[in-house]
């Protein structure tokens, strides 16, 4: 249990108390855990985090400030095809039972939900896709 020696645990301690966002909290309990004598496969377990990502993360402790040791780099990705004011009505639509806006089913599947994304505004999603937004607007069944 050589990673972590220059690392305070009263600072991650604090750090924890701090932390508001989970990934966070999940980050720094898994170094405390650590830190105490844990050994990597039962922080794996306990957490259910592959040890490949436990080892990744005691190393960024390691070589960072906990402050960015518990944060994740932007990752800019692929830009968002509906814009955000499309994203407000496509979940006011989804609010809504799909009879309203003339399809003749009562409640949204992917299918409809995928077909009214194409026809209102004329983008295509897999159904994958659709089923998170359904999830997200919890219009999903």
């Amino acid at each position: 249990m050589d990673k972590l020696a220059d690392v305070d645990t009263e600072a991650l301690q604090a750090a924890l108390g701090d932390a508001s966002e989970s990934k966070a909290v999940k980050r720094l309990m898994v170094a405390l855990a650590y830190a105490d004598g844990v050994s990597v496969e039962t922080v794996s377990a306990r957490y259910d985090i592959p040890r490949a990502t436990i080892y990744s993360w005691l190393d960024r402790f390691e070589q960072q400030s906990i402050a960015e040791a518990i944060t994740d780099d932007s990752r800019p990705g692929r830009p968002a095809k509906l814009d955000p004011s499309q994203r407000r009505q496509l979940a006011a639509d989804l609010a809504r039972s799909p009879a309203e806006l003339g399809y003749d089913s009562a409640e949204w599947t992917p299918e409809r939900a995928r077909e009214h994304i194409e026809r209102m505004y004329d983008i295509s999603y897999s159904l994958g896709h659709v089923r998170r937004l359904l999830q997200e607007s919890s219009a999903g069944t």
